[in-house]
């Protein structure tokens, strides 16, 4: 009976640390130094007239002490006449261009990439903050929500064409300024998502009706990016699995969605899920299998990997060293996507990949106010508030109240939006 071979350093299984820290080249040639991921979180560190500040320059070198592999930011604006919040940096012209490359050499000073989320809300605008909101159809969000966001006016032709000029035109500059990559936010309630979505695209042009005619803005929008940025610049985007909201975009369309974007030539595809509406990226309800793996949208990724061959990111759920090292070995993926664990611990990528586990448990903030904590706004004013303290240089908060951030979050969000509305009034 012949003997087993004997493990050798060559033939030794990878630790998890060791997974998490492998490198992996993107199909253009970029190499990203780890497997480790900051998925976009809302800062809201901009003037109020939406220009980048110090306070961005420092949050990001501080996730890029921490070892993160590729960093992608919160979302940047493209049109000043449509802000997610108050604070939201816009980039429109190159006027900001010095400011602009202080902080993508902040986030990418020790050798991670630093990508840029570029972003229109649609009508996912805080009530108050424009005198209009624009979306594909004139549909107004449900009655808990109309509180927050007013019903939308149906953008025309000649604006959707606008939009996409817009969108690649800020990528350009986000190239120039010195970032590495850019993402499409096409997920979670924006206007990309708005587009893809059924029960918000209800037009019957060119631009809807049909699944083929929903993904042609967002298809459209890559085009343009592509051709002011060139060939060898990444673009990739954040989307959904599905909306989990009833005639909303499904699986199978995502799908579709998916492989349309491959065959177009986007670099790298993030999964994620839900919306404001149906906040399934919070996990706010988790089955016990999405629990025992962590990932709260492995299902889908696995189908994607079956379907296409393209890298793939997969945000929502991770918060162990092991859960994140067998996703990766699974095969289904090859990034993971951290935000909240990052709002946190900004030095997590470096001890993960020490073989440490995260000090920090995330769980869903409660205000107590059931009709607040069923919607993902308090998610985000939450993480917010502990993003600001970085961008200020001080420590996060990991215990701070949900009821005290949603209390000062909200008396700060309606003072910024009579502010931004009085000087654009001026």
């Amino acid at each position: 009976m012949a003997s087993r071979p004997k493990t050798t350093a060559k033939t030794a299984p990878k630790s998890p640390a060791q997974t998490l820290a492998q490198s992996f080249r993107l199909p253009n040639g970029v190499v990203v130094p780890n497997r480790l991921s900051k998925s976009a979180m809302s800062e809201a560190l901009g003037t109020m007239d939406n220009r980048p500040t110090e306070r961005l320059e420092r949050l990001y070198a501080r996730w890029a002490d921490g070892g993160i592999g590729l960093c992608i930011t919160g979302n940047v604006m493209i049109d000043r006449r449509a802000l997610g919040e108050p604070g939201n940096v816009v980039i429109e012209d190159e006027s900001d261009l010095p400011a602009l490359r202080r902080w993508a050499a902040a986030g990418t000073r020790r050798g991670g990439q630093l990508w840029m989320q570029i972003n229109h809300p649609g009508k996912q605008s805080p009530r108050g903050l424009h005198r209009e909101t624009v979306s594909p159809s004139a549909i107004g969000f449900r009655p808990d929500m109309a509180a927050f966001f007013s019903t939308p006016r149906e953008l025309t032709d000649a604006e959707i064409r606008e939009l996409i000029q817009r969108f690649g035109n800020t990528a350009r500059i986000a190239k120039k300024a010195g970032f590495t990559g850019v993402q499409i936010h096409g997920a979670h309630g924006y206007l990309v998502s708005q587009f893809l979505s059924p029960h918000h695209n209800r037009r019957e042009d060119q631009w809807g009706g049909s699944a083929e005619n929903r993904r042609r803005f967002v298809l459209e929008v890559l085009a343009e990016m592509r051709r002011q940025v060139g060939k060898d610049f990444p673009i990739g985007i954040k989307l959904n699995s599905a909306d989990f909201q009833r005639g909303g975009f499904t699986e199978d369309e995502s799908l579709d969605a998916i492989r349309a974007l491959a065959e177009a030539g986007i670099d790298l595809v993030e999964i994620s899920g839900g919306t404001y509406e149906a906040p399934a990226m919070t996990g706010i309800e988790r089955k016990a299998s999405t629990v025992a793996r962590e990932a709260y949208f492995m299902e889908f990724a696995e189908k994607v990997r079956a379907a296409v061959k393209l890298p793939l990111m997969l945000t929502g759920g991770f918060r162990s060293l092991s859960g994140m090292a067998q996703a990766l070995d699974s095969g289904a993926i090859d990034f993971i996507g951290l935000g909240r664990l990052l709002a946190v611990e900004p030095d997590l990528p470096a001890r993960l990949m020490r073989g440490e586990d995260p000090r920090e448990e995330i769980k869903p903030i409660s205000t107590g106010i059931g009709m607040v904590d069923r919607m993902a706004l308090m998610e985000v004013a939450w993480y917010t508030r502990q993003l600001r303290r970085m961008g200020e240089g001080r420590n996060p908060r990991p215990r701070e109240s949900g009821l005290q951030a949603f209390a000062i979050g909200m008396v700060e969000n309606g003072w910024n939006t009579f502010r931004t509305r009085r000087l654009r009034a001026s």
